[in-house]
């Protein structure tokens, strides 16, 4: 545990998705700050506030140019990160432009690779989806979309990994959907051992879809980069979407690019730096 000392952070966001990132300390392989630090940093009011902490390692293999890691606003540890990522690799070409405008990330959830485009956007790699139900995991046999009876109501979804776990269900209006209490509910049920987030979407046409995203330990952010991937997926896996799909969250819109089975989806957006600080945690 990271406790006893000062942390120097930056503080970033993407699509108003926000991060607390840092450097994890030389020579502390696996240290992580507590989850009851976590929980104090995050609060709003409180501490510095943030929906996810990413702790920035040095590279696991000769490739990467970074390993990093994420924790929820609750302090739970989590696979991957979209937006986290492409923020990640905003903080490291800006301090190493050397490093080029394409290069390798290691996380929880696999390999990323990075783009640095124009006009501040960052492009990541975030790999295949998977649709396999033990990829989540999800306690069900495979199928195209499955149904669930959460609190008295039966919910249809589709389900998918995109390095972490998400289902996804249509609504007719985003904007009035049930997403704090629905979220929570589907989201914690017993179906999914290690929880779920929970994405809302609502096609406009073949080329645009409304999102909003229950995350799990985190409640509805602004932004979800694994949830926009995840909700193109399930949407263009049934033939309702086409390869290049503008997704508009309520912090602002992300591009997702798939082509398809057995290729990796591709996020794009926004990712900027807010402000740098530093923090006595105990």
């Amino acid at each position: 545990m990271l406790q006893g000392m000062r942390i120097e952070f930056v503080k970033m966001q993407g699509l108003g998705n926000d991060f607390f990132v840092f450097d994890a300390p030389v020579g502390a392989p696996g240290a992580q700050l507590g989850e009851a630090t976590l929980r104090a940093l995050a609060d709003r009011h409180t501490g510095v506030g943030f929906d996810q902490a990413l702790m920035v390692e040095a590279p696991r293999d000769a490739a990467s140019a970074a390993f990093y890691r994420i924790f929820n606003a609750d302090g739970g540890e989590v696979e991957q990160c979209g937006n986290g990522a492409r923020c990640v690799a905003a903080l490291l070409h800006a301090r190493s432009p050397g490093l080029g405008r394409e290069f390798t990330l290691g996380s929880p959830g696999g390999t990323i690779r990075a783009r640095i485009r124009e006009g501040a956007l960052v492009s990541v790699e975030i790999g295949a989806p998977d649709f396999t139900p033990q990829s989540l995991p999800m306690i069900a046999a495979q199928a195209d979309s499955y149904r669930l009876n959460v609190a008295g109501t039966a919910v249809e979804f589709g389900a998918v990994s995109v390095g972490n776990p998400h289902v996804v269900l249509d609504v007719a209006d985003v904007a009035s959907a049930p997403v704090a209490t629905l979220g929570a509910a589907l989201g914690s049920h017993a179906q999914f051992p290690r929880h779920t987030n929970v994405g809302f979407m609502q096609i406009v046409d073949r080329q645009r879809l409304l999102l909003r995203v229950f995350e799990r330990g985190v409640g509805e952010t602004r932004a979800c980069g694994t949830g926009a991937c995840a909700a193109v997926a399930v949407g263009r896996r049934r033939g309702d979407l086409d390869a290049d799909v503008e997704v508009e969250l309520p912090g602002g819109t992300a591009r997702v690019s798939w082509e398809g089975p057995g290729q990796s989806l591709w996020l794009t957006g926004p990712a900027s730096i807010v402000f740098t600080g530093s923090v006595e945690v105990q």
